[in-house]
């Protein structure tokens, strides 16, 4: 070999042992060699050089004329997947060595002898079975996801063509879609990545079929407690079925049934003002990601509930890899679980796909007047909550204040804190007043609002 490849060896030997350089002192031990393989295969590659010891000398080894061949089979059929590394030979005083060059692997699951080995620092060790499982998964994710298998014994007839080219419209409207809503109805499930060669998928049926037909566990239960807690009487049990996009619209129509809108005349406006309990923008995006992102697997149904102080919307799935409730509340990317599903709710602006959407919720939300909402992971289900504010009409009445309290919670609501000298000057009143209005736990506490 051209000096230039034998400085190159000389480099590697003179690193010693790395997370991508391994030291072989002869072939006797092949199994450690094949580990190694699959080592270096499942991390991010590295090289071994054999006829070195440990500490860099080398001590060469003897090469027949078939040792590569041999080497080569050995390896291929000691791994799964096959492993044909690049093999070389190089002589450096007038000793050979073997030079394996090992590439990581597509998909980071190449067994030794039936078990995955993982490159740590300057060792081979075998990995946990859960470390494998993931990598498993994270491989066959996009088999496994419910969105983009085929929904098999189904045709175009099971398509509700009228709202496909209502969505277009939509879609057209509000983002700009630019499909024609003319072309053949084959064409435009295709051109919306709904087909799987020229099959319809999941996601097709979910968005535009007669979808509880095929999915019984697709649907929306939608309930009314009287009271704060499940053991209330149902005053309104609905399920909604249809294809997705339908339950969207039913389910938002039951809550505006079920929650309250507050109405009063400002002065110098002709229009009479109103406000529902919650932000109309909250509850899309809560209720359309329950829907679009659920795990479609599960038996399991969108559930919503309406209590006198709150709503809940339960969501059967689980939270991507890594992540806790507190993720959604940070900055976080996208990982929908039906990307093909979420896909269209966006073109329709009922989602975003930025991952903005719990952080939007939080801020329409606390805008409102609102608590921030409650995430909370059961480990089937995701449940977002959103409360109403403690300072209902009923409750200020039941606290017996003064005009000066009342309108110092309404302060206390916008900016969180007030003090004596604060208070004083806003109502023009001494200190000794300021102080005993503020003695009152209600509103010296700031109350959680």
């Amino acid at each position: 070999m051209n000096i230039i490849l034998k400085e190159n060896v000389l480099r590697l030997v003179n690193q010693r042992e790395t997370e991508s350089i391994e030291l072989k002192s002869s072939l006797s031990k092949l199994e450690e060699l094949v580990e190694a393989i699959s080592g270096f295969s499942n991390t991010k590659g590295g090289k071994i050089l054999i006829g070195v010891s440990n500490n860099g000398k080398i001590l060469g080894v003897k090469i027949g004329k078939d040792t590569v061949e041999r080497l080569t089979n050995k390896i291929a059929q000691n791994t799964d997947p096959k492993v044909q590394p690049r093999i070389s030979m190089q002589e450096i005083d007038k000793k050979k060595i073997i030079v394996i060059d090992v590439k990581e692997g597509i998909d980071k699951l190449v067994l030794a002898f039936g078990r995955p080995y993982k490159r740590v620092g300057k060792s081979t060790v075998r990995m946990s079975k859960d470390e494998y499982e993931r990598l498993i998964l994270e491989k066959h994710k996009e088999k496994l996801r419910f969105d983009n298998q085929i929904c098999e014994g189904t045709s175009l007839k099971d398509i509700d063509e009228k709202k496909v080219r209502w969505f277009l419209k939509k879609a057209k409207t509000e983002r700009g879609l630019d499909i024609d809503e003319s072309l053949p109805m084959e064409e435009i499930l295709m051109r919306l990545k709904l087909t799987q060669n020229k099959k319809l998928t999941n996601a097709a049926i979910l968005l535009f079929g007669k979808l509880q037909n095929f999915f019984i566990q697709s649907e929306v239960k939608c309930i009314r407690f009287k009271g704060t807690d499940v053991t209330g009487k149902m005053v309104d049990l609905k399920p909604i079925g249809g294809n997705v996009i339908n339950q969207v619209i039913e389910a938002e129509k039951f809550i505006y049934d079920h929650i309250n809108m507050t109405a009063w005349i400002e002065s110098g406006k002709m229009e009479r003002q109103e406000k529902w309990e919650y932000p109309p923008k909250a509850i899309r995006e809560v209720l359309a990601n329950a829907i679009a992102h659920r795990d479609y697997w599960s038996v399991s149904k969108v559930q919503i509930r309406i209590f006198d102080d709150r709503m809940e919307f339960w969501n059967p799935g689980r939270l991507p890899e890594g992540w806790t409730v507190k993720t959604l509340k940070e900055k976080h990317e996208s990982i929908p679980p039906n990307p093909l599903i979420a896909r269209c709710f966006f073109w329709m602006k009922y989602v975003e796909e930025v991952g903005t959407g719990t952080n939007k919720m939080i801020k329409w939300c606390t805008e409102w007047g609102l608590p921030e909402p409650d995430f909370e992971y059961t480990g089937t289900s995701l449940v977002v909550t959103f409360r109403k504010s403690k300072l209902t009409e009923e409750y200020l009445e039941s606290l017996n204040l003064n005009e000066r309290q009342m309108k110092a919670l309404e302060f206390l609501k916008e900016h969180k804190k007030i003090t004596s000298k604060k208070y004083a000057d806003l109502f023009g009143i001494t200190d000794r007043m300021a102080r005993n209005d503020l003695s009152s736990k209600y509103i010296g506490s700031g109350l959680d609002f």
